[in-house]
């Protein structure tokens, strides 16, 4: 018998700091290159946005590869891209850690589309404030202190 894996996954995860870094000119690269990170690593990508100072992708997981080994490919190879494509970002870097929720078939319509609406969802709530609710949302315990 075959094994059938059908994992979603919505990772988010923020600039060092939150820095507004994410210029609009790079997210417009950012976004397929993150898509093509996927495809490399026999993952799909179902949705990429985020705002000026954080990623979302909505992915289905590839049965050999972990939630941080796929998160440690997009980071890692995104921020190695942002440095060698615009050398003004030398210094860019991403946050330590993510942030990891599965996502049931029912929901990854709705998922795509909030991921899609970021720009206008930003107008009245910070990243913070979002991750916050996402962690809430998803039963974390965490400490204010966590979240840098």
């Amino acid at each position: 018998m075959h094994s059938f894996i059908n994992v979603y996954i919505h990772c988010v995860w923020s600039t060092k700091n939150r820095a507004p870094a994410l210029h609009s000119k790079l997210r417009e690269r950012l976004w397929p290159y993150l898509g093509g990170i996927a495809r490399e690593n026999k993952m799909k990508a179902l949705a990429i946005g985020g705002a000026a100072d954080h990623v979302h992708v909505l992915f289905s997981l590839e049965a050999t590869i972990s939630i941080s080994k796929a998160a440690q490919l997009f980071k890692g190879n995104s921020s190695k891209w942002i440095h060698d494509t615009f050398p003004e970002m030398r210094s860019f870097e991403w946050q330590q850690g993510y942030g990891a929720f599965g996502v049931g078939v029912s929901k990854v319509d709705g998922t795509i589309a909030y991921i899609g609406n970021q720009g206008e969802h930003h107008r009245t709530r910070t990243f913070r404030e979002e991750f916050e609710r996402m962690l809430r949302k998803h039963g974390f315990d965490f400490d204010e202190a966590m979240l840098g």
